[in-house]
């Protein structure tokens, strides 16, 4: 659900906040207010093409933000390639700010995600049902998916989608192992090549970090051998001089010889004890360092900085380190036993497809049956949906096609084996024709509302926004109309620009856009109306300039009268 929705500087909307109720939402008006800007600003969520003249003039970047609420459901149905989870509340912030410049950027819950990922998730939350945005009406793909929906197909569908994919995996691989001889023969003198290169270096896991240590060790060889006996001389052992180890053996013979008269002597001694074994510890251990440097750190430098360039070598190559090295030898490998057992492997995967396109045609079978069933209880439904609002003459029919291939073979698609397309006539004795090339903006809005009456769990939880669903039609059918909106507002939120009172009346919310001056400009505010504010608005729209108490009263009447069928 869209609880709430910012606009800042588009157009002359300076600021708008509108906190959005469940149920059925109405947006009125006086013609050139700015609802059609609200609409706009919508849009940009949904991923429209900004533009810098929509940027409020003197201002430097527009911004529009939504917050969604309850969106578990609706999101449940994104693929699993779409990474878009709800906060731990439940919710989705989405805000897209453009740039004076044209550029924009969107966040979701603060991380900025692309245009193309922003497409993809904001029709599962939110759809625009214009007379030119009724995408579900204008594509037959959409077709299919809606009769799916409304056969409740789901379960049935993902059956058919697993083994749809298991078989396009398959012909993949029988594609790879039928490639012509000769491209066969280069690929293999390739692949062999490229486990042979690698194999010849004899690559470890982690070898490259402890050379790349090493070297600095030997760089630094001749400082280290100097300090270490430094060290070792100091600490432990020496011919010039007493080693610390050897000092502190005398002062505990000193200490030892007095120690009746010093306080505490006991403890000292343990210390000094304790001190000559880390002496000798140390000093043995340095030692060892010192006596163990490279003869010749030179020719050892020389050895690391070749194999070091052979690693790099293969990287440019393979991968970027060791790992991706070998894991690209384990592909090629791979691959080129696939090709030298290319003709058993190739009859496995024929047996292996001749399985999956059986058991794909008995479930795409159970899908057409599905769906004919299915599409008969629609046509009659829509049909008296549509007759209910003002189209009684109309005739609608789901069309479910099969389509096949060049050799007389079913198609597969992702669908099944079945094409579907609504087909629609609006008056008698004219032609069954597809329905996005006759019906008019009026009729497709109408034709929609009626498909999501009939299948209103189809996606429930999304907000649903209709742009002057009324547009051409009569009083009597505009209140139709918003009897039809308010009923579906109890499976998804509905939002609607409307001029017509009949409509506006049946809301369980409205609110008025309206265009004022202030400060010597023009900006368009958005408002709630209580009970009072909505008369009058009601009114207004009945009745124009002159609102008379009969026209107040006729508004309050239409008002109470809302929910009635």
């Amino acid at each position: 659900m869209l609880s709430s929705l910012h606009i800042e500087n588009i157009a002359v909307i300076k600021q708008a906040d509108i906190d959005f109720t469940e149920g059925f939402n109405v947006l009125t008006g006086e013609t050139g207010a700015g609802k059609s800007i609200l609409i706009d600003s919508i849009n940009l969520l949904l991923g429209a093409r900004p533009s810098k003249d929509m940027i409020r003039s003197g201002e430097n970047r527009a911004v529009v933000s939504a917050l969604f609420t309850d969106v578990a459901l609706p999101l449940s149905h994104l693929p699993e390639t779409v990474d878009i989870a709800p906060d731990e509340d439940g919710c989705l912030y989405v805000s897209r700010i453009i740039g004076i410049d044209g550029k924009s950027q969107t966040k979701c819950n603060g991380r900025t995600i692309p245009v193309s990922l922003q497409k993809e998730l904001m029709p599962y939350l939110i759809n625009i049902h214009g007379q030119n945005d009724n995408r579900l009406l204008m594509s037959p793909v959409m077709h299919i998916d809606y009769l799916d929906s409304y056969a409740g197909n789901t379960e049935l569908l993902a059956e058919y989608t697993v083994c749809y994919r298991a078989m396009e995996d398959c012909r993949r691989r029988m594609l790879v192992l039928k490639r012509d001889e000769r491209e066969k023969a280069r690929l293999l003198e390739l692949l062999r090549y490229q486990v042979s290169d690698i194999d010849a270096a004899k690559l470890k896991p982690g070898e490259e970090e402890e050379l790349e240590a090493r070297r600095e060790k030997v760089k630094n060889a001749e400082k280290i051998q100097k300090q270490t006996r430094l060290i070792a001389r100091a600490l432990y052992r020496s011919e010039k001089s007493l080693p610390a180890y050897e000092l502190v053996k005398k002062a505990i013979t000193a200490l030892q010889a007095v120690s009746s008269y010093v306080p505490d002597s006991d403890s000292y001694l343990e210390k000094l004890t304790a001190m000559t074994y880390d002496l000798e510890e140390i000093g043995l251990a340095v030692a060892d360092i010192a006596e163990s440097e490279y003869d010749d750190p030179d020719a050892e430098l020389d050895r690391i900085e070749t194999r070091l360039d052979q690693i790099a070598k293969l990287e440019r190559k393979y991968g970027s380190d060791i790992e991706e090295v070998l894991a690209f030898r384990e592909r090629a490998a791979k691959e080129l036993s696939d090709i030298e057992l290319s003709d058993e492997k190739l009859e496995d995967l024929r047996l292996e497809l001749v399985t999956l396109e059986k058991q794909a045609t008995e479930l795409a079978g159970r899908l057409t049956a599905a769906r004919r069933k299915a599409a008969d209880t629609l046509e009659k439904s829509v049909v008296s949906e549509l007759a209910y609002l003002e189209m009684p003459k109309v005739r609608f029919r789901v069309e479910i096609r099969r389509p096949v291939e060049e050799n007389g073979k079913p198609h597969f698609s992702r669908h099944g084996l079945d094409e579907v397309e609504f087909m629609f006539s609006a008056n008698p004795g004219e032609p069954l024709k597809p329905m996005a090339k006759i019906a008019s903006g009026g009729e497709l809005s109408r034709i929609m509302l009626a498909l999501k009456t009939v299948n209103m769990a189809d996606v429930a939880g999304e907000t649903m926004i209709f742009d002057e669903i009324d547009t051409g039609v009569s009083g009597k059918t505009s209140q139709k109309i918003g009897m039809r909106l308010r009923k579906l507002a109890s499976h998804h939120q509905v939002i609607c620009v409307t001029h017509a009172a009949q409509i506006a009346a049946e809301a369980h919310a409205q609110y008025l856009i309206r265009k004022t001056e202030i400060e010597g400009r023009v900006e368009t505010t958005v408002s709630p109306l209580e009970r009072e504010g909505r008369i009058r608005e009601l009114a207004r729209i009945m009745g124009g300039v002159n609102i008379t108490d009969k026209l107040l009263s006729s508004a309050a009447e239409m008002l109470d009268s809302a929910g009635r069928e």
